[in-house]
Formats: structure tokens, sequence, C-alpha cells
């Protein structure tokens, strides 16, 4: 199956954080984990494992008497295409607005900011003066 990251629900992307975070971890551990920060049931906890599995996001092997989870999609793919999925939602016009405010209230390395100015940089030698509506077939919006 393949894997289609608006199908990951919050509660499944808690599961997946600790996962990408310890790279592979057995179902004790993620229980355990997941216990410290929410009131979940171990079987929610399994449910949730279960759904990953059968949705693509996580394999797992087994070891013993528990099994083993790793992802199969790497966190930094995820988080992109969970972004780009949002964005399309949005109206072209007011991204940029969003972009900055994102980046406004988004905590960053200076590594991050000067890659992220580098990138400005380049993107504005050919940017549009005026981004196009895209909510209204006429492109008349506010």
């Amino acid at each position: 199956m393949e894997n289609n990251i608006e199908m990951i629900t919050g509660a499944e992307w808690n599961v997946m954080r600790i996962i990408w975070s310890l790279d592979s971890a057995s179902t004790n551990t993620i229980i355990e984990k997941l216990q410290n920060e929410s009131d979940w049931k171990a079987s929610t906890i399994k449910t949730l494992l279960g759904r990953l599995v059968k949705k693509g996001f996580l394999a797992s092997d087994k070891e013993g008497r528990q099994f083993v989870y790793h992802a199969l999609i790497p966190e930094q793919t995820a988080m992109n295409q969970s972004a780009e999925d949002l964005f399309s939602h949005l109206c072209s016009m007011k991204r940029g607005q969003t972009l900055i405010d994102l980046v406004d209230k988004t905590e960053m390395t200076k590594r991050d900011l000067a890659e992220l100015q580098k990138l400005i940089t380049e993107k504005i030698k050919t940017a549009p003066e005026k981004v196009d509506c895209n909510c209204l077939p006429d492109g008349n919006c506010h």
C-alpha cells in the first residue's frame, strides 16, 4: 500500500514520532513512552500500531514475545508531505503570509535561518508580483 500522509491521525503521529526518535522500538517501549505523556491504554496503543502497519507506515519484526517496529517512511518525508498537503488546501494568495507567520512563530537554528535566507534570495529573482487566487473559478477573492 502506498503511504499517504493524509491518512495519519493525530494519535498516530504521536506513535510515529517515538519510532522516528528511537529508529525502532518494541511494543513495550512504545507503550511506556506514550503512557508517560497520555492516559492511553496499552490496547489503544497496540491498535494504533496495527493501523500504522496496515497503512504502510510501519513494519514489525517479531523478536521473542514482542514486536519491534520501524518506520517505512522517513520523518522528514512525512513532515514535508503533511505540510504540502496542508498548503494545497490553502488559498494560493495567502500561503505566503501563512509561511511568514509560521517562520515567525517557529524556533529555528541559525543554520536553518541561513538556509532559508539563501533560498529566499534565490526565489525572489523569479517570484511574480502577484499570486493568483485558486479559491474560485474566476480567480476573484479577497
